[in-house]
This record gives structure tokens, sequence and C-alpha cells, in this order.
């Protein structure tokens, strides 16, 4: 172990002060990690020189036991080389980008007469490529509506001029349906053939205006000598790329050849949405998650996600449209994060998609994988509430009285983010007279984590109190009065703006109305308030009873008790005859309640 210490320090001490790109390895010169720097001796070094919060890093540097870097000429460079070796490489602390698919081009080939076909492999010396497309479905519309623009071939036939001037192939179905018009057998003309295909290598550019306008001369033109017919072809081919277009064009015309990049984050991983803008059309749009490895920034994620997808999808769009700044620089393209405007609308279109691709992703857990959609939803809270440990045990105090009479108090449990109801308690107030809540809090709380202590059962992770820091700080008496305190993590949750209390923090903390977390503490919330309630009716109930009933001589609690199972309501009662109550409580004390009530 000595040896590998000393190794690792004379590593860092001939460490250069540049640009760079490290990798960490282990024992078996697997690398673990590998990362950029500005400066590769400053961060590098950092990684054994403080102690990190992360317990995934602690136990990345435990693993080190060697170093190699490559110097580089600037940060760009070093973004690039870091991409490929993790590409490469696909180190097990890196960001794990969870869509690794490759993704399906549109091919116009080279041939006389050119065809156009879907592929995944792209060989740029044989064709003209466009794309790639995020969806396949997006691609195949995109073919099925230039076919029905455009008559163009969809057989593999070698259409060289001696195979048409000697007649070689007949015409097919597709002749007869009107949707080519045989080139194979010279009834169109490479001439005639190359025009479909500017139009078509336009309309795959996203240059959709120019088509439009030429389809419009046409049309003039054909009307202009009276041919009405085919002016109406061109009209419907006008209407059809239209409706295509307006699909399309959610943003300004002004922006012409944009990337737009969104995330949103959670504790385990992101969730990046990218949308592709030309000329004021959105062109692609795919959205997918980033997997964390070391704590990652919001930031870093970004980063990763933009030079990852920009390589993948050969983008050149020189600027690129972002909802949090970064820090990398691309040479040639400028990195804006947008406030208003145009461009603000497109960012928060974008955000709305990553957000939905989000809540697919949870739902999907929640179907497939029950238990790991539970510890995600465990891991938000712990990581929103700032908790030290994983809050597999909640509990939830709320206090109940009317008019400051039958004061109770409800305990309810949450177990693995889900109501453990065998484990929920009612407390009746001993110690406290009026309505007191501060009081009330107090003494139930103490009661409560007293018996746990001495029956050496386990505690909870997370107490939650209903109400703000008055009933927070009566909660934490108790707590002190037991040793608890920072054994249990205690929060107050306030009903009118939702707010989260800690202790000794005077301003509160406002959580996303849509987070899971915020959903977990309302629920266990308003579980408590309804455990109480009940208990609560119940008692008044039998206050009320016991005003009308016990008082009569002869009719104790047992006999009070078996009447309101059979009857229900002292009204009932009441209105029972005197053989209905013999039936129940006998003759002798039927007798007796029956004179009591009809002579109060």
């Amino acid at each position: 172990m000595n040896k590998i210490h000393d190794k690792i320090q004379l590593i860092l001490t001939s460490l250069p002060q540049k640009p760079g790109v490290y990798e960490h390895l282990n024992r078996e010169g697997i690398t673990l990690y590998v990362g950029k720097a500005k400066n590769l001796k400053k961060r590098v070094s950092s990684y054994f020189q403080k102690e990190h919060k992360s317990g995934k890093t602690r136990v990345l540097v435990k693993q080190i036991t060697d170093i190699k870097y490559i110097v580089v000429e600037n940060d760009f460079d070093a973004l690039l080389l870091e991409n490929g070796l993790i590409k490469k490489l696909q180190p097990k602390y890196n960001i794990q980008l969870k869509d690794d698919k490759t993704y399906p081009w549109i091919k116009i080939t080279t041939e006389r007469f050119p065809r156009l076909i879907s592929t995944r492999n792209v060989n740029h010396g044989d064709g003209k490529y466009f794309g790639p497309y995020a969806s396949a479905k997006m691609m195949h519309t995109l073919i099925d509506l230039v076919r029905q623009l455009y008559p163009i071939r969809t057989c593999k036939y070698n259409l060289s001029l001696e195979n048409v001037e000697s007649q070689k192939y007949k015409v097919c179905l597709e002749y007869h349906l009107g949707n080519c018009k045989a080139p194979c057998v010279g009834l169109e003309t490479e001439e005639e053939y190359l025009t479909h295909m500017v139009a078509i290598r336009a309309i795959l550019g996203g240059n959709i205006s120019t088509v439009l306008a030429d389809l419009h001369s046409s049309m003039k033109n054909a009307s202009a000598n009276l041919n009405f017919e085919k002016a109406h072809v061109f009209s419907e081919k006008i209407n059809l790329l239209k409706r295509y277009q307006a699909k399309s064009t959610v943003v300004n015309p002004s922006i012409r050849n944009s990337d737009v990049f969104t995330i949103i984050t959670d504790v385990q991983g992101a969730f990046v949405n990218y949308l592709k803008v030309h000329n004021g059309a959105i062109i692609h749009g795919h959205s997918f998650e980033l997997k964390k490895k070391l704590d990652e920034s919001e930031q870093e994620l970004l980063e990763f996600a933009i030079m990852d997808l920009r390589s993948r999808l050969k983008s050149d769009s020189r600027e690129i449209y972002t909802n949090i700044p970064v820090r990398i620089s691309i040479e040639s393209v400028s990195f804006h994060c947008p406030q208003k405007g145009g461009k603000k609308a497109l960012i928060e279109l974008s955000l709305k998609n990553a957000n939905y691709y989000r809540l697919d992703r949870l739902k999907n857990q929640k179907l497939t994988s029950p238990e790991n959609h539970t510890e995600h939803i465990l891991e938000t809270i712990q990581n929103d509430l700032r908790l030290n440990e994983l809050p597999k045990h909640i509990e939830c105090f709320d206090n109940s009285n009317f008019q400051g009479t039958n004061a109770v108090s409800a305990c309810v449990v949450f177990k693995n983010g889900k109501p453990s109801k065998k484990d929920y308690r009612h407390f009746n107030i001993k110690t406290v007279d009026g309505p007191d809540d501060f009081g009330s809090m107090e003494e139930v709380v103490f009661r409560r984590y007293k018996r746990l202590i001495e029956e050496e059962k386990p505690l909870p992770q997370l107490i939650i109190v209903d109400g703000g820091k008055g009933q927070l700080s009566a909660a934490l008496k108790s707590l002190d009065k037991l040793n608890l305190r920072g054994v249990i993590a205690i929060i107050g949750i306030a009903k009118k703006l939702e707010e989260i209390y800690f202790p000794n923090d005077p301003l509160p903390l406002y959580i996303d109305k849509k987070s899971e977390s915020l959903k977990v503490i309302q629920h266990l919330r308003n579980e408590a308030h309804r455990f109480g309630i009940n208990h609560h009716r119940d008692k008044r109930s039998k206050a009320s009873i016991q005003s009308e009933l016990l008082n009569i001589k002869g009719i104790g609690e047992k006999t009070q008790l078996e009447l309101m199972r059979q009857f229900k309501s002292v009204k009932r009662i009441k209105e029972a005859s005197i053989k209905d109550l013999e039936k129940v409580i006998g003759k002798s004390k039927a007798n007796i309640l029956w004179a009591a009530l009809k002579n109060p």
C-alpha cells in the first residue's frame, strides 16, 4: 500500500500545469475514470488532498493505483479526447449514456436516377446523407412525404444508359399506381428526374420555403397556360408541404441553424432533451437519460451530453441554446442561455419534453421495477431534505381538538415510502389542558420515543410534525429530553404554502410542487390528519353518548357499547321499541332505559 502511495505521489509531483486528459487505473490496469482538466496538476492532485463528501468518489480514490495523462493544446481538444476515450474505454465511474443506439439516416444514392433509402451505416463517399434522425418514425414520415410529392423510383435496378436503351426492364406496379414515371423504360428523362431530386434535397435539408416558392411558380404557370388539372396537382403538393411545415414550425423563422440542449436532474441521473432547429422549424427532437456516477453537477452532465450527441449526430450548428450556463467552448460555436423572447420559448418547450421523458421513465420503473422506484423516491427525499440516512422509516404527528376539548394526537408510519397501518398509533392527551398544540406535540413525541427506546424497537430516520416553527420547537424539546437530537432528523411542514422548517433555521425550504418528495410528505401529513380526525370524532361521539346514557342508573359502559354496536346512534336507540331493546340488553335493563329515555 505504501508502494502504491509513493507511486501516486511521484506521479502527482511530475504532472504538468497544462490542459489535458487523465485516466485513473486500478491494480489490474483497468481504467476506472477518464477526466479533463484545464490544469492537470491541480485537478488530479485534488483527488488525493481532501476528504470527499461523495461516498462514490471516496471509493474511486481507494482503488486508484496508477494515473495516465495526455497533454493537449487547449480545452476544446481536451473535450474531444475525453469524449473519445470514454466511448472507447467505457470506464466504470464516468457518466453513463443510457441510449447508445445508432441513429438512422436518409441517403440519396450517387447512381444514375438516384434512390432515397434509409440506413444506419454511414459511408459519406457513396452518397448524400441527411440526418441522423433521433426517431425512425420521424424519418419514415419524411420519406413518405417526399414520395407523395415527387414520383421517384423505389426499385434497385441498374438504370445505366445501355440497360435503359436496350429495354432490359419492364414497367412495374409502381408506374401503374402513379408513384413512378418509369425511367427504367425511358418514359422519364434523367434531367426531369434530377429536377425532383433538387427539390427533395432542399426538403431534407429543411429548406421548405424554397420548394414552396418553386411549386407556387409552377402552379401559376400551369394556370396561365389553362392547364388547370396540372395546376391542381401543384396545389395539392403545396397543401401537403404546408401541413408538414405547420407541424414542424414552432419557433421564430429567424432562428436558422441551431441546437437546443436542456437538462433536468434528480438524485440518480439526468434527463436531456435535444432539438435541432433549421429555418425556424424543429427538424429533429430527442430525449435521453444520463446516469450519474460521481455526483456530477448539472453543468458537467450537460457538457457531456452536448459533446457526445453533437459528435454522434454530426451536428454543424453554430449556435447552441441551453437552460443553464456551460463552461465548454467549441471553435466557431457560440453558446447562449436565453432569458426572453422566441429563444426562451424554445428552451421552455425543450424542458417540457425533458420532463415528460423523465415522468415516462419513472412510470416504467414503477411498473417494471417497484423496488428501484421506491429507492429512487427515498433518495430524492434524502437529497431534498439534506438527510444523512435514507428515510426508509418515517413518522408523522398531527394534533386534533374541538374548541379545546377532546384533544388527541395521531402518529402515522411510512416504511419504504408506503403506509404501514399496523404501526399507526393514537394518543389521548394526558398532561395538557385546553387547546395547546405545542404542549400536546411535546407530550406525544416524548411518549412515542420513550416507549420505542424502552421496548428496544427501531427508531425512524425522519420525523415530520404537522405545523410550523412552534410545533417543531415543541417536538425538539422532547427529543432533547431523550437525547435524540441529531439521532433522528426532524422537520415541520406548514399547510399554507407547504413550507418545510428545519431545526435552528428561521427560513423555510420550498420544495418543487411536482417533486416526489413533497408528494410523499403531503401523503404523510394528510394520512396523519385523517387518522387523527377519525379518532377525535370517535372520542367526541363517545363523550356525547356518555352524557346521555351513562347518567342513567343501571346502564354501564358495556351496555352502552353494546347498544351503540347494534343501533349505531343515540337517535336510533330512542326510536327503538321496547322489544328491540330487550333483544339486545335484556328485559330488566331495557325497562330501565325505556323509562329514562321516555321520561327524561
